[in-house]
């Protein structure tokens, strides 16, 4: 299952939702709570997943452009049915190449999600050094960092998973990935270009009900294995099957680590 396929994206969307740090987006509310009507870019924006997570904590009037190089999720991001006083317009922009076209226009507020352990370290200096040159707030959410508890545990859960880890940092459109160094590197930067950063973790946290993302999940590190050759098929095999049946068994539960973020130029102040 692909990454960027609508399948996936729509089974891990709930999961997503639970995830989003509560502090970190009741900061966004904050910092946005004395404008009467705002204007967002959500940049890779899927099928609209941010817009639905949080449109209904945000001001009632709002402008939103999703902006994505998928014309697939794009005509499916265009196709929602927004609240009463929110209104959408869609955008195809490669955001490899032409990410300072995105960012063009009034804006209050740039989202992204599940973005930044995806793209270049040359690429996310490139939205530090943009979105700081327009002093725009950037609310960042669920960046994959190396955090990973399995239970119970397999023998060759680390080497599957150390093949994964490796695989993510292959170039996904933007360069070499930086993957799942992202999220402390971004917070870093912003903060060297004089942004105040609010963040925190917003791991998914998969019980034995959840069978079929992690299902899927399993499908994708298995996948990632093998395209590294990290270890002999046979070995791969054994290890997704054992695992799969934990899961058809209920006796499966994951952590998968993220990280959620706000950074708000020093003069974008929060109410209370």
């Amino acid at each position: 299952m692909s990454l960027f396929s609508a399948d996936w994206l729509a089974i891990r969307e709930p999961y997503d939702r639970r995830a989003r740090n509560p502090a970190v987006l009741d900061a966004v509310v904050a910092a946005l709570g004395g404008l009467g009507t705002i204007s967002i870019v959500d940049i890779a924006c899927g099928t609209g997943s941010t817009l639905r997570a949080i449109a209904a904590r945000l001001p009632a009037r709002q402008r939103w452009q999703l902006v994505d190089n998928d014309l697939g999720l794009l005509a499916r991001a265009a196709a929602l049915d927004p609240p009463a006083g929110v209104s959408i317009a869609t955008r195809p922009v490669d955001l490899a190449r032409d990410l300072e076209l995105a960012l063009d226009g009034p804006l209050d507020l740039v989202t992204a999600s599940a973005l930044l352990d995806l793209v270049s370290e040359q690429w996310l200096h490139r939205l530090v050094v943009e979105t700081a040159a327009r002093r725009l707030p950037v609310y960042v959410a669920l960046t994959r960092d190396a955090e990973i508890d399995l239970d119970p545990p397999d023998p060759l859960d680390a080497k599957i998973i150390a093949a994964a880890d490796a695989h993510h940092g292959r170039d996904k459109g933007f360069g070499p990935a930086i993957g799942l160094a992202a999220a402390a590197t971004a917070i870093a930067e912003f903060r060297r270009a004089g942004y105040r950063v609010v963040d925190g973790r917003s791991d998914w946290r998969l019980g034995p009900q959840d069978r079929e993302i992690q299902t899927a999940v399993l499908a994708i590190w298995a996948g990632a294995a093998e395209e590294q050759r990290a270890l002999p098929r046979t070995e791969l095999i054994a290890w997704l099957t054992r695992r799969r049946d934990l899961v058809a068994a209920g006796r499966s539960a994951m952590r998968i680590g993220y990280v959620d973020f706000l950074a708000l130029p020093d003069d974008v102040k929060q109410a209370g």
